[in-house]
C-alpha cells in the first residue's frame, strides 16, 4: 500500500462543495463550550455532506482562530446559522419539516445500532453541552432520542466524537 497524497483524494473545492447536493441532515449544537468540539463538528459535517449546522446559545461562531484550527477550513464550506435559543432553532427546523432527534441518554432512547434512518425524511440531530447534555426543554421537542451503546467506565463520549459516530450512521444510510 502507498499512502495517497492530498491531490490524489479527488476532494471537492469549497465552491463545488457548496453547490453539490447535501444529505438532509442538520446538526444543532446546544450550548457547546469547546471551540475544538465546534471545529470538529464542522469538519465532520463537511466530510459527510451535512446541510448545515445551527450553533446555539454559548456555542461560539466563525470566524474564530480556535475553531479554524480544528475545522481546517470546513467552517468556510459548511453553511451555518447562529440562534441564541436552541429551543427556537429546533422549533424552526420542525416547522421546516425536519425530524428532531437528540443524541442523549434519556428514557426510551433507541440504541444507534437499532435506529433505522428513513432516507425520505430530513433530520435535525441535536448534540448537547459537554457537561449538561441536551437541555430538557429541547429533549421535550424531540420525536426520538438516540443513545450510542458503550461498555466502559465512562457514562458518555466527547460531543464531537458522538457526533461523528451518529453522522457516520446517517451518512451510510443516505449514500446507499
Amino acid at each position: 500500500m502507498q499512502k495517497l497524497e492530498t491531490n490524489q483524494l479527488n476532494r471537492l473545492s469549497i465552491e463545488e462543495f457548496q453547490s453539490v447536493k447535501k444529505y438532509p441532515i442538520v446538526i444543532v449544537a446546544d450550548h457547546i463550550r469547546s471551540l475544538h468540539n465546534i471545529g470538529a463538528l464542522f469538519r465532520t459535517a463537511d466530510a459527510f455532506l451535512v446541510e448545515s449546522i445551527y450553533l446555539c446559545g454559548i456555542t461560539a461562531t466563525p470566524p474564530n482562530k480556535e475553531i479554524h484550527k480544528t475545522a481546517l477550513g470546513a467552517e468556510l464550506s459548511v453553511k451555518w446559522y447562529y440562534k441564541s435559543d436552541t429551543k427556537e432553532a429546533v422549533q424552526e427546523l420542525i416547522n421546516g419539516g425536519y425530524v428532531p432527534i437528540c443524541i442523549e441518554q434519556v428514557e426510551g432512547a433507541v440504541l444507534l445500532s437499532e435506529f433505522f434512518v428513513d432516507t425520505h425524511k430530513s433530520y435535525a440531530l441535536i448534540l448537547g453541552n459537554e457537561v449538561r447534555g441536551v437541555q430538557q426543554e429541547v429533549v421535550d421537542l424531540c420525536e426520538q432520542a438516540i443513545e450510542i451503546p458503550q461498555s466502559g467506565t465512562k457514562h458518555s463520549l466527547n460531543v464531537s466524537v458522538a457526533g461523528g459516530i451518529v453522522l457516520w450512521h446517517f451518512f451510510n444510510a443516505f449514500r446507499k
